[in-house]
């Protein structure tokens, strides 16, 4: 029997995977018999966004996708969900030489919900929240996501500099600022990503240095996502929620639909490997 959670994954593996949109104008979706995805520089994000497979084809696809990435010089990912087919289709991405990531959970939250849930949450006091809309700030960004995760920003920062110019009406960025012993601190960043014609807006980034958690900031900034997004006439809410996450925002109302796995394709990695192995 098909349930309210099913039919909302399938309406947004309609929309938002089969039905992808570019991020930017430096982006372009293609659509092919098998897969999805979105291709382009550096400035954004390259990957497979849906995928229907059968086993018998399924590593020939593989092996289409990563020439059709290598041919762009690009590393890209492939957003495997737990329900995309062939069940072994994860073992055949790491046989072809993906690297799989930590796996996160799809949250969905009907906006309106979330709105009244949160409608007197206000951010802490002392803490600022600010739009983005200069490199200064897209700086601050990658700044917090490098302290707050631990990885490299460089490439996260060249694709918020390329969406605030290309689609500043689709993207939103906000920092949380600290005023604390006289000092501006940046402590928190969020992305809203808002896909016309879907219904749905996504939730990216919400990270913050671990210093400042526990203190409700990350709570505020989705709050404040959820109010535009209201404003703007959205139905849903998405975030991909690491395990740290998932709890605060199932407090606040979202619901686990599926789990997904990002699978890396390393292109220079792979290349250099290749290379050694030859005679």
């Amino acid at each position: 029997m098909e349930t309210d959670h099913d039919k909302l994954l399938a309406l947004l593996d309609a929309r938002m995977r089969r039905g992808a949109q570019s991020e930017s104008v430096s982006a372009r979706i293609e659509h092919t018999p098998h897969v999805v995805r979105q291709s382009g520089s550096d400035k954004v994000w390259n990957g497979i966004l849906w995928s229907d497979l059968e086993s018998g084809t399924a590593d020939a696809v593989i092996a289409e996708q990563i020439r059709h990435y290598a041919g762009l010089g690009q590393d890209f990912e492939w957003t495997l969900y737990a329900h995309d087919r062939p069940a072994d289709l994860g073992g055949r991405l790491v046989a072809a030489g993906f690297t799989p990531e930590e796996s996160e959970t799809l949250l969905v939250a009907s906006v309106a919900d979330l709105v009244r849930r949160t409608s007197e949450t206000d951010a802490p006091a002392g803490i600022e929240l600010r739009e983005v809309t200069d490199e200064a700030g897209v700086a601050q960004v990658v700044a917090v996501h490098e302290q707050a995760f631990g990885t490299d920003g460089t490439r996260l920062g060249r694709r918020i500099s390329a969406q605030l110019q290309e689609s500043p009406e689709t993207f939103r960025v906000h920092l949380a600022v600290a005023h604390h012993d006289g000092r501006e601190i940046p402590v928190s960043s969020a992305r809203l990503e808002l896909y016309p014609g879907t219904g749905f807006a996504g939730l990216w980034g919400g990270g913050t240095l671990a210093e400042w958690r526990g203190r409700g900031v990350y709570r505020a900034l989705v709050s404040h996502r959820a109010r535009i997004a209201a404003e703007l006439g959205y139905e849903y809410l998405r975030v991909d929620a690491s395990d740290q996450s998932r709890p605060i925002l199932e407090r606040l109302g979202f619901a686990a639909l599926t789990t997904m796995t990002p699978y890396q394709y390393q292109y220079q990695y792979q290349a250099q490997a290749q290379a050694r192995s030859r005679p």
